[in-house]
């Protein structure tokens, strides 16, 4: 019970952390921001609100100014049941690509950052 409390706590530190440290969003053209959206339809990411490697990909995707559809993983039963079944295991971060029909489940977050930094820094 006392480490559930302190989980919930040190999760909702690094939460409000995170918040209070976010850097600016990157600035493109309208056009080049519609781009990256559109491109970003075909993007997921699975993930838990205070995991510390979450926050990490949350924080990349929002510098990037990246739109992507964020699943509850933790608290969310069929976003849980959806990454266990169609990503293999219940790990997070994972980030679903749909690329050309052909759907890729990402893990880790050093490799999800690096994937990110590759398709939209330059855009």
């Amino acid at each position: 019970m006392i480490m559930k409390a302190v989980r919930i706590g040190l999760g909702n530190l690094i939460v409000a952390g995170d918040y209070i440290t976010r850097p600016p969003r990157m600035k493109r053209s309208p056009e080049a921001q519609a781009a990256v959206s559109e491109a970003a339809k075909d993007l997921a990411l699975y993930q838990f609100k205070a995991c510390p490697f979450c926050v990490k990909v949350r924080r990349k995707l929002h510098v990037l100014n990246v739109p992507v559809a964020l699943h509850d993983a933790k608290n969310n039963e069929q976003d849980r049941q959806t990454l266990l079944e169609q990503g293999g295991r219940i790990k997070v971060p994972c980030l679903r690509i749909n690329d050309d029909g052909k759907t890729t489940w990402l893990y880790d977050s050093k490799a999800i950052v690096s994937y990110l930094e590759g398709r939209f820094t330059a855009a």
